[in-house]
């Protein structure tokens, strides 16, 4: 399986590159992975609704240019369907079993997502209700794509 993850922003922490770098070399006997991070936008901080939409329809667009037509898209957002390890598992076994062998998984910026990247998306899931730094959420993400490929292969994985 070929996995692409699209993140918004550039990562400056060392800690967090880290863990990413350490869960991409694990990940290595099972998937190809690819992390691809695109320019996020320079806003001030206090933006109209209209300024907001430009800016994630930018980043989006930076988004977009990203993903292969033939990917199957996974936005990450907050108001996505809830799903837990166990889940994700099971959706990357299906989209494996079903010749779906490019996914990709789009994390966007301190905005979120524009429209046309949620309309471009065939799934948005969520891992909580909580607000994670999108930094933070690579971090996790990768992992948790990790845990679903030792669940697959019924592999032990500490809980």
């Amino acid at each position: 399986m070929n996995i692409l993850v699209v993140t918004v922003g550039k990562l400056k922490e060392k800690y967090l590159k880290m863990g990413i770098d350490e869960y991409v070399k694990r990940l290595g006997p099972y998937a190809k992975i690819d992390i691809v991070e695109v320019a996020d936008e320079k806003a001030p901080e206090n933006l109209s609704d209209q300024e907001m939409q430009l800016v994630k329809k930018a980043e989006g667009d930076r988004i977009l240019a990203k993903i292969p037509q033939d990917a199957h898209v996974i936005a990450m957002a907050i108001e996505g369907k809830l799903i837990s390890s166990e889940d994700l598992a099971k959706n990357l076994d299906q989209l494996a079993t079903y010749g779906k062998s490019k996914v990709a998984f789009v994390i966007g910026g301190s905005l979120g997502l524009s429209d046309e990247v949620m309309k471009r998306a065939n799934e948005k899931i969520s891992f909580g209700r909580i607000t994670y730094p999108h930094q933070l959420m690579k971090l996790v993400l990768v992992e948790q794509i990790y845990r679903a490929f030792r669940i697959n292969r019924g592999e032990p994985y500490h809980k």
